[in-house]
């Protein structure tokens, strides 16, 4: 909620738990509900644990992949330090 307020502030337009349809081969799959979906091009993952795992990377991979869109950034806000990860496909 939060980070909702300084994006906000910041002029940028955000969703929180954004329902973001998915499709296989042109048919409609199900939906998947982004943490934050900013500017409706950039997937936000929010964490909190030890650390960025290859199963946070292989979830929102597979998230850009479903959506068709290509940038996603990953947010571990667990450690003493913001911790975060850049997935391009």
């Amino acid at each position: 909620n939060s980070l909702m307020i300084l994006l906000k502030r910041e002029g940028i337009t955000a969703k929180q738990q954004s329902p973001i349809t998915v499709y296989f081969e042109g048919e409609n799959v199900g939906e998947y509900f982004a943490d934050i979906l900013i500017e409706d091009k950039i997937i936000l993952e929010l964490k909190s644990g030890e650390n960025i795992v290859a199963a946070h990377r292989a979830q929102t991979l597979n998230y850009l992949k479903a959506t068709g869109l290509n940038l996603a950034i990953i947010l571990n806000f667990g450690k003493e330090r913001l911790e975060y990860e850049r997935l391009v496909v």
